[in-house]
């Protein structure tokens, strides 16, 4: 794709597009934790609700609706959808339950596994074949996990939660095969997952504990603004997705967990021992053994396409 918008390629827009997603998301320890008291439970259900009312917003004002019925009448699609989003919000709620209990770093450390889990799956479930750096960063991966675990004195249950959920997410979407565009995806997700969401600020409410609006009208607001939160950096990289090569997306990934880790350490006060650095940095090493290896095969594709060796592309 090689427009222009204002002066600037698609591909630009795309790297901006890119950085603005995984950015926002980088910010979100700060954003969940400034929604305390409210507990994992009820940031879920505002975050689902108000995500919906915000896809909703839109839908009615670009009055684009035909697409429901067909998703609707589609018993399988629906399934693999439904399944979607359980997953989804298991990785949400483990997610927010960490930041607001102060362990953003476990956190952290399951969007950096997630990249080594997703190979992972691709190799079990889709019978795909691994390059060498591919086993290795895999390989150091499974090493960082065990390291952690023994030094830690404790199974990082939830980093491994939110790199599996994550990355089981993306599975299901690649095996439906579904080609809904993202606020098409995120609405159908909300829509199944909003009944639980509503029944679970009932039972909440009925306990007394519900938090919403009763600590002043920014953490309300706050609260309801976890549906834009939510949609809208989703939105930034569906967008750049379709404007940037695939390698480049996952070379920007790494802000995300990268920004959340120096939250935890700089901004929430989280302390992180020595053993915890030195799996981090573990965990580094494998991830740039896959950013190598998307490169190198980035580059012989490439070299492919124009029928030369791949010694003799530029350098």
């Amino acid at each position: 794709m090689r427009g222009r918008l204002g002066g600037v390629s698609a591909t630009g827009w795309g790297t901006v597009l890119g950085f603005a997603a995984y950015g926002l998301w980088g910010f979100f320890p700060l954003y969940f934790d400034a929604l305390k008291p409210a507990g994992a439970w009820e940031i879920l259900a505002h975050r689902i609700l108000w995500t919906l009312a915000f896809c909703a917003i839109v839908l009615v004002v670009t009055r684009d609706f035909r697409w429901l019925g067909p998703i609707f009448r589609n018993g399988r699609l629906l399934g693999g959808i439904t399944l979607a989003a359980l997953l989804i919000a298991t990785n949400w709620v483990v997610y927010v339950a960490a930041v607001t209990s102060g362990h953003t770093s476990d956190a952290a450390l399951g969007y950096f596994l997630n990249p080594l889990v997703t190979v992972a799956l691709g190799v079990v479930v889709l019978g795909e074949r691994l390059r060498f750096l591919q086993w290795t960063a895999v390989a150091i991966g499974v090493a960082a996990g065990l390291f952690l675990a023994i030094a830690g004195g404790r199974v990082p249950v939830v980093a491994l939660t939110l790199a599996a959920s994550f990355a089981l997410y993306g599975l299901i979407k690649k095996k439906l095969g579904a080609t809904l565009p993202a606020l098409h995806g995120l609405t159908i997700e909300t829509v199944v997952l909003a009944p639980v969401a509503a029944v679970t600020l009932v039972v909440l409410a009925q306990q007394g504990v519900l938090e919403f609006g009763r600590h002043g009208p920014l953490h309300t607001w706050l609260l309801v603004g976890s549906g834009v939160a939510t949609a809208l950096p989703l939105l930034c990289f569906a967008a750049a997705a379709r404007r940037i090569p695939l390698v480049t997306i996952g070379l920007i990934q790494f802000i995300t967990p990268i920004m959340q880790l120096l939250c935890a350490v700089l901004f929430l006060g989280e302390h992180m021992p020595t053993e915890r650095w030195i799996g981090f940095g573990i965990v580094w090493v494998a991830l740039v053994l896959l950013t190598v290896d998307s490169l190198l095969s980035l580059r012989g594709s490439r070299a492919e396409e124009r029928d030369i060796p791949v010694d003799d592309c530029p350098r």
